[in-house]
């Protein structure tokens, strides 16, 4: 038996729209993430490539997911879904600096 999709926005239209756009923006930033990653191994293997991916995926996509599976799997409140989210898009914008600075390169 399906359940169907149900949401707190009274328009189903909004709903469809939601999902679509968060489903959009996974992919686009896993996308961007593998043209990184090739990236790196074509060429001279410089770390800081790896880091900007990773912290792409921490900033975008683990938010992104944390914000649609959460709720949707667990009984997570509201409070700690933000700040678990907060805490992913934190990190991820470490990483972003960490790359775009150098550190731990010479």
């Amino acid at each position: 038996m399906d359940a169907p999709l149900q949401s707190a926005a009274a328009d189903p239209l909004v709903a469809s729209a939601a999902v679509a756009l968060s489903a959009l923006s996974v992919a686009l930033s896993i996308a961007v993430a593998a043209v990184l990653v090739r990236g790196y191994r074509r060429g001279p293997g410089r770390a800081g490539i790896l880091y900007l991916a990773a912290g792409l995926l921490l900033l975008t996509t683990v938010p992104e997911l944390l914000r649609i599976g959460l709720p949707t799997l667990t009984g997570v409140g509201t409070a700690k879904r933000s700040i678990l989210v907060s805490g992913f898009e934190l990190l991820g914008l470490g990483t972003v600096l960490w790359a775009v600075y150098g550190g731990g390169e010479p």
